[in-house]
């Protein structure tokens, strides 16, 4: 039996093509003189799922899709197919969509290489790459040596303990020493936390620290990277390949003074609509909630059709995808690091909320009904790229008259918008001061 423990990309391309003949695990692991559950681990650990079918054919994954007789479920009276079943956008919109998955993946080898129908089938497929796995293999071996391996939870009790002792001026070597069957790291540990801003205390709180002079440093905030895991800018082209007419909503986060109340804002490429929503936190559970509310109001099919996929950066705000994709109701995609070019349209549109928002100026005194009104505003100014039409004209033309009163948009007049910091003093509403 081989001593070396990792895999190397060699024997990735190994597996791959040992796959593609259809070769058992305990064949390939033979092979390469390794134990065949380390085969069967790499391959379910690294595999990579999408959706594709051969040209002409219809992406269609529903167990009721040979029988199906629903019909014009987009409303679409241009619509010429005798059943939704034989669109692609079906799976999406209908509300008795259930998905069907291939019994061969439940079993060895678990992947579709070296399966003679996959061209031909219509179900989500599984697929080993030699290179791909590879990536994923270094980046989760890089990820596994930086950061701090503690959960959400373990943090907020380690804080709980901590900080309170730290205010009673108690040093650190103090509080390890007499709560060591308590705390689940060491004194080391502490410090980074501390130092990187995990913490209530700061070093400030200190005894001694204060009387050391320490380099400036920007406060860290904790992010699980595995949230970008199979939803990189690569995905999401890729994904964007794979499917048909698929709108993108683009979202980010306005910030006022350090520390204060935020804004969300959600930007649709389509129709360049932006919905805006004020937080008092920049916390992931903020954009979690304003995800529920939305789905609550609107209904789960309209939601569905509204935010298929979701492309934004890579804030600690956004670091939770799977609350925000929950029941498979979107997508969350992130740009690449330092890239904000990469969304350019809602960085764009912000600039126009700069207007009557400028940096520096606090978010505190603001209501979501000022920020609603600062929406409207926006969305009723008449844009060039859309035919001198506005993004409210525009989406109400997409979307329907309902879904805007349902969204809380309505159009301003005009000779009556206001985009300059004035807009709030006029309507008697707070200036954000």
């Amino acid at each position: 039996m081989a001593t070396q423990k990792h895999l190397t990309l060699e024997d990735r391309y190994a597996i791959q093509h040992a796959l593609e003949k259809r070769h058992s695990f305990r064949t390939i692991a033979r092979s390469l003189d390794k134990d065949p559950t380390t085969i069967s681990k790499e391959v379910r650990r690294h595999c990579l799922s999408r959706y594709y079918v051969g040209p002409g054919r219809i992406s269609n994954r529903c167990v009721h899709r040979q029988h199906c007789t629903i019909n014009n479920l987009c409303a679409n009276k241009k619509c010429r197919k005798a059943s939704c079943s034989l669109c692609n956008q079906c799976n999406s919109i209908c509300a008795d969509f259930e998905e069907e998955l291939c019994p061969r993946l439940q079993r060895a080898p678990y992947v579709c290489n070296g399966c003679k129908t996959r061209e031909s089938c219509t179900l989500m497929k599984s697929f080993y790459k030699a290179q791909e796995a590879h990536q994923k293999y270094e980046q989760t071996l890089s990820d596994s040596r930086t950061g701090i391996s503690l959960t959400d939870e373990e943090l907020a009790y380690v804080d709980a303990l901590v900080s309170p002792l730290i205010k009673q001026n108690q040093s650190i070597h103090h509080i390890c020493v007499h709560n060591a069957d308590r705390l689940p790291i060491c004194e080391r540990t502490l410090y980074t936390l501390i130092d990187r801003c995990y913490l209530k205390a700061r070093n400030i709180d200190l005894v001694r620290k204060p009387r050391f002079r320490l380099r400036k440093k920007k406060v860290e905030k904790k992010i699980d990277k595995a949230c970008r895991t199979e939803r990189t800018m690569v995905d999401y082209k890729r994904y964007l390949d794979e499917q048909e007419e698929v709108v993108t909503i683009q979202m980010d986060t306005v910030e006022g003074r350090k520390g204060g109340k935020v804004i969300l804002t959600l930007h649709f490429t389509n129709c360049h609509l932006m919905l805006m929503y004020l937080r008092d936190h920049n916390t992931s559970q903020t954009v979690i909630d304003i995800f529920n509310k939305l789905e609550e109001d609107l209904g789960e099919t309209v939601f569905r059709k509204l935010f298929p996929v979701v492309l934004t950066d890579n804030g600690s705000e956004f670091s939770n995808p799977k609350a925000l994709e929950e029941n498979q109701r979107t997508r969350i995609f992130y740009c690449d690091v330092n890239s904000p070019f990469q969304k350019g349209q809602i960085e764009k549109n912000h600039e126009l909320i700069r207007y009557v928002l400028p940096k520096g100026t606090s978010f505190d005194g603001l209501t979501q009904a000022d920020v609603q009104l600062l929406a409207c505003h926006i969305n009723s100014y008449t844009r060039k790229k859309l035919n001198d039409k506005s993004p409210t004209e525009s989406f109400s033309f997409l979307y329907g008259d309902e879904l805007l009163h349902t969204l809380g948009i309505e159009l301003v007049p005009p000779h009556t918008i206001n985009l300059s910091p004035s807009l709030f003093k006029k309507e008697g509403l707070s200036d954000g001061n």
